[in-house]
């Protein structure tokens, strides 16, 4: 085949293969990053938030309405974490500050030096006198859970500041502080600059996730600090038996309210549910994406149908006096399939340009990390099989000319 004709063809008539070029560049961009958008969200929603058995788990929220010392408090937590604990059904109980998928964030500056200028991130930090590491399922790679001895009570009312001295992180934030470190375990962890309270690593979880979950690395930047909080506001983490989620569920409140009698809020979630919660939004943004790429492909293919059959209809005669001269179909349908790929390779090479721009625009605005190598080879190949495949019907009327129009109306 010849390419020579086929591209002085081209620069007799430019309006039609440009406009079909720009369609073809401007799809293959929102292409890219849209389907590197939807993969973000939808693997976002599906990550591991550190918590095994997530079905199994519920968050129950508890807030007396009448003040209380921290005496007292610290009584009626107690008695309410043994009843729940002997629930049938129930696997254990932990005491919590927050919980993965909750929403309310509990967040602290931290350093690996007091000298820092400015702190190397702000953690999510999961405070509880007992074991999360249990309760939650989550793996630890390293160190030590918490023991008694460990456990520092604070009173917002005094010392709201108050720091424990050990803590447990998660693997990614060790690896931020100490990324040229084997081990962080008995590494130093200072909460905030200058004059800060220190602690030290004593054990790295595989992960936990913020209770905002959010769609960037920071929700995997996580501290367990253990506190015992004499608040009047508990949040109790509990994890059942297999298949005993709904029979606790049902049975929580009346323990609750056992141990106080007196008026309260109470609030019982399952996480599952809150995992469906925060990740909506995120799966309904995927989806109308989708549904735009797929209506892009479509109008992308119309164009190129239209202009293939346009193009047909004008060269009829063309077509016949080239029949006759002795062209094959094979000879007629490469024509034209050889004229749409010049066409569609011509968008799709400034389509690519096109989209690291509107990704490094992403970078820059929202964070997102830069396009995959993969989108871009691809993308490519999904535009050139669109255009094979939207000219080929036309091609074939096109190779099924007969040779007797080249004198019709002569």
């Amino acid at each position: 085949m010849q390419l020579r004709p086929i591209l002085s063809a081209l620069f007799r008539n430019k309006t039609a293969p440009l406009l079909v070029a720009l369609q073809v560049a401007i799809s293959l961009a929102i292409l890219c990053n849209a389907l590197y958008i939807v993969n973000l969200r939808l693997a976002a929603a599906v990550r591991p938030s550190g918590m095994s058995e997530e079905q199994n788990m519920l968050r129950v929220s508890y807030f007396p309405l009448e003040k209380k010392t921290a005496e007292e408090s610290r009584d009626l937590k107690n008695r309410q974490k043994e009843l729940l604990q002997a629930l049938p059904g129930v696997a254990s109980v932990a005491v919590t500050n927050q919980l993965p998928f909750a929403n309310s964030d509990s967040r602290t500056s931290i350093a690996k030096d007091r000298k820092q200028v400015e702190p190397t991130t702000h953690a999510s930090t999961y405070e509880s006198p007992d074991s999360l590491i249990k309760t939650f399922g989550a793996r630890l790679l390293e160190g030590r859970d918490f023991n008694d001895s460990d456990v520092v009570e604070v009173d917002p009312k005094t010392d709201s500041n108050k720091h424990a001295k050990v803590v447990i992180v998660s693997q990614a934030l060790a690896k931020l502080m100490y990324p040229d470190s084997a081990s962080a375990v008995g590494k130093p962890l200072f909460f905030g600059t200058g004059d800060a309270d220190e602690a030290q690593i004593i054990g790295v979880i595989e992960t936990l996730i913020t209770p905002s979950a959010e769609n960037a690395i920071e929700s995997s930047y996580t501290i367990i600090s253990p506190i015992r909080n004499l608040g009047r506001w508990t949040n109790f983490a509990i994890r059942t038996e297999a298949g005993q989620r709904d029979r606790v569920l049902a049975s929580v409140e009346d323990q609750l309210k056992k141990a106080s009698p007196g008026f309260a809020t109470i609030k019982i979630e399952v996480i599952e549910k809150d995992r469906t919660r925060r990740y909506q939004a995120d799966k309904a943004l995927a989806w109308m994406l989708i549904a735009v790429c797929v209506l892009l492909l479509l109008v992308t293919a119309s164009g190129i149908v239209g202009m293939s059959t346009l193009w047909v209809t004008q060269r009829t005669k063309q077509i016949g006096v080239r029949r006759a001269l002795g062209a094959r179909k094979i000879d007629v349908l490469t024509y034209f399939v050889t004229e749409n790929l010049i066409i569609t390779s011509g968008g799709i090479v400034f389509g690519l340009l096109f989209a690291l721009g509107v990704n490094q625009l992403l970078v820059s605005q929202f964070e997102l990390s830069r396009l995959p190598l993969s989108y871009l080879f691809v993308a490519p190949l999904i535009f050139w099989l669109l255009g094979i495949a939207a000219v080929f019907a036309p091609a074939w009327r096109a190779a099924n000319t007969s040779p007797s129009i080249a004198t019709r109306g002569a």
